[in-house]
């Protein structure tokens, strides 16, 4: 059984500096759902991405990044549309912004129900960022997440937000999209930071109402304040790792992959064995989840991190 990630990938674009004429740039493969599936990958798990992808040259990188990385390409929908562009300003803690390039032509925003892939052998489903808001993309996606809680057994199925604002300004917009995709969600991963800046609720009157209506798990990080996982029994907090960080690109999708990973190990990929969490396995989770995450800080750009690379934290 494999999972499938639906959502963007492009090039994260940091600029390293003027030069004579113009800016030295230094573009590096990234996009929440590619990050996503490149960190499943890196850890075992087998993982196939559902997204529009460009046939330039751009799009070619990204399609054969994801092969060298084990990732399954067979429902990539290959388009002539352009690659997006997101251009990365890391800020003082190494929290990142992003003005993003490509436009409503754009690859990523072309997958139509038609290119929507069968869900056999496909045990968990994830999707986000601002996957949840193009159009026909993100009403393919609903159409699949809606697929998903059709079937017996049902995939779980995976929501991790990842607000862009810089990309969809409107907080009312990415509230009403969250809300289409959370009724069909198992467990819900997100940030305090997305919570406040997008509700106009306490984040833990949100985190409430969607485990009021059925989720089985939240997860919320908080940056080196660690996470907590809330489920309808219980809730679990973890510390952040101590690292000296670069940036934070990629944190929080290496943060979800590990995440899934530990639940996948320990047997837990249907929505009754993430409610029936005790707290240890909570706190194993959780843990192994901040340790993933805490190595990809540690690096420029989104490198997620192997199994290899985290008992040495």
């Amino acid at each position: 059984m494999s999972v499938l990630v639906c959502g963007e990938m492009l090039y994260d674009v940091f600029v390293e500096g003027p030069r004579e004429n113009g800016f030295a740039l230094d573009a590096r493969i990234g996009g929440s759902a590619l990050n996503v599936a490149t960190g499943l990958a890196r850890l075992g798990r087998p993982v196939s991405q559902l997204t529009g992808v460009s046939t330039d040259l751009f799009g070619q990188r990204l399609a054969s990044h994801l092969e060298s990385e084990n990732v399954g390409t067979a429902f990539l929908k290959r388009t002539a549309a352009p690659t997006t562009f997101a251009v990365v300003a890391p800020g003082p803690d190494g929290s990142p912004t992003y003005t993003f390039y490509g436009g409503e032509e754009a690859a990523d925003r072309q997958v139509e129900t038609t290119d929507l892939p069968p869900l056999d052998g496909i045990d968990t489903l994830v999707f986000g960022c601002f996957s949840l808001v193009t159009r026909p993309t993100s009403e393919s996606f609903l159409a699949l997440a809606r697929r998903a809680k059709g079937r017996d057994p049902a995939p779980l199925v995976v929501l991790d937000p990842n607000v862009r604002r810089s990309f969809e300004p409107s907080a009312a917009v990415w509230r009403q999209r969250i809300a289409h995709f959370a009724a069909f969600a198992d467990i819900v991963k997100t940030s305090r930071e997305d919570l406040s800046e997008t509700y106009e609720t306490p984040p833990e009157t949100v985190v409430s109402g969607w485990l009021e209506q059925g989720i089985a798990a939240v997860i919320v990080t908080d940056g080196p304040r660690g996470a907590v996982m809330h489920t309808a029994g219980r809730s679990v907090a973890v510390a952040a790792p101590r690292v000296e960080v670069v940036d934070t690109v990629g944190a929080g999708d290496s943060f979800l992959a590990a995440l899934l990973t530990a639940l996948a190990d320990r047997g837990m990929t249907t929505a009754a064995g993430v409610a029936a969490l005790d707290e240890a396995q909570c706190r194993a989770v959780l843990a192994f989840a901040v340790q993933a995450a805490g190595v990809t800080c540690t690096r420029r750009g989104a490198d997620l991190p192997r199994r290899t690379d985290l008992p040495a934290l």
